[in-house]
């Protein structure tokens, strides 16, 4: 097979392997998670933005994490969507590298606001006094600034490894976008140098941010067993949004990268699902999962429907 010393000028997604006759048909459960994942996160964003009372720690970290999953889900799904209603595989080798940045970044971003969102629970459970006075308005925008940051810094690398590595005659991809584990498995050479870096932005991300997260829960539930059973149930209670939150990012993430790293099934599909289920369900859950546990956001919500059918 030739090479290209400079990458090639396009690779070809993938789609849905096997399902190919129903493709058209396919696009259309997720043309709707799409919209509920913009109309969900977008009115978590407007009503946190616009109720003054909702200008709370927990408020504004929920208000990130809506942000990240209207940015994620809008990185990804068009480009879905175009692939399989209009069979546009191919996409430019330059617009493959800056969807492979965004989604790594933002997903490292939405990594950090979840460990944030964790620190803010242990906080107001376990030192209450000390909550008000530490997570000001200005520290909250500091987070969110720095966890933009982390995210785009540890993945800029990605692309910068990918564009040096030279790719033979095989450009198809096994998804249905850009992912740093799937293309970099394309390229004729050694690929060692990233497989090392992508390791090491697991451990130092996603391994250490669920490892903190794990342990403010064991300090959460320490302080809740010596509070009186209401009390104890209260604290607890505005734990559970935040806890599925983890679940339905955590999950999903280590499964796709333990499954790319040590999976061998040949035609098998649990990649793709896994990858999309990382991809697709937290942006559309989250949303719903805070609407229902959070009693100030439900009744906002409802108040919103109510002024628009009158």
């Amino acid at each position: 097979p030739t090479t290209e010393s400079l990458g090639p000028s396009s690779f070809v997604l993938a789609g849905t392997p096997g399902l190919e006759a129903a493709r058209f048909w396919l696009a259309f459960p997720l043309c709707s998670m799409y919209l509920m994942a913009i109309v969900g996160n977008g009115a978590v964003v407007f009503i946190v933005k616009t109720e003054l009372s909702l200008h709370a720690p927990m408020y504004i970290f929920l208000c990130m994490l809506a942000s990240i999953d209207l940015a994620l889900s809008t990185c990804t799904v068009p480009r879905m969507l175009s692939l399989l209603w209009f069979d546009w595989r191919e996409i430019s080798f330059g617009a493959c590298l800056l969807q492979m940045f965004l989604i790594h970044s933002l997903s490292a971003v939405e990594s950090t606001v979840l460990l944030a969102m964790a620190w803010d629970r242990y906080m107001a459970i376990c030192h209450p006094l000390q909550h008000a006075t530490i997570l000001t308005n200005p520290e909250m925008a500091k987070i969110g600034l720095a966890a933009v940051i982390r995210g785009a810094t540890v993945m800029a690398p990605l692309p910068i490894f990918i564009k040096r590595l030279p790719f033979c005659s095989s450009r198809v991809l096994s998804h249905s976008y850009c992912l740093h584990q799937d293309v970099m498995k394309l390229a004729c050479a050694d690929i060692k140098v990233n497989i090392i870096y992508g390791l090491i932005v697991i451990t130092s991300v996603i391994g250490l941010d669920s490892l903190l997260i794990s342990l403010s829960y064991v300090f959460i539930l320490r302080a809740a067993l010596s509070l009186s059973q209401e009390a104890r149930l209260k604290a607890l209670g505005t734990c559970i949004s935040h806890v599925c939150a983890v679940f339905l990012f955590y999950v999903p993430f280590i499964g796709l990268s333990m499954v790319h790293r040590f999976g061998k099934i040949q035609g098998s599909n649990i990649h793709v699902v896994m990858a999309n289920v990382h991809l697709l369900v937290p942006p559309v859950l989250n949303p719903i999962v805070y609407g229902v546990k959070t009693k100030q956001i439900r009744q906002r919500i409802t108040r919103l429907f109510q002024r628009t059918t009158h």
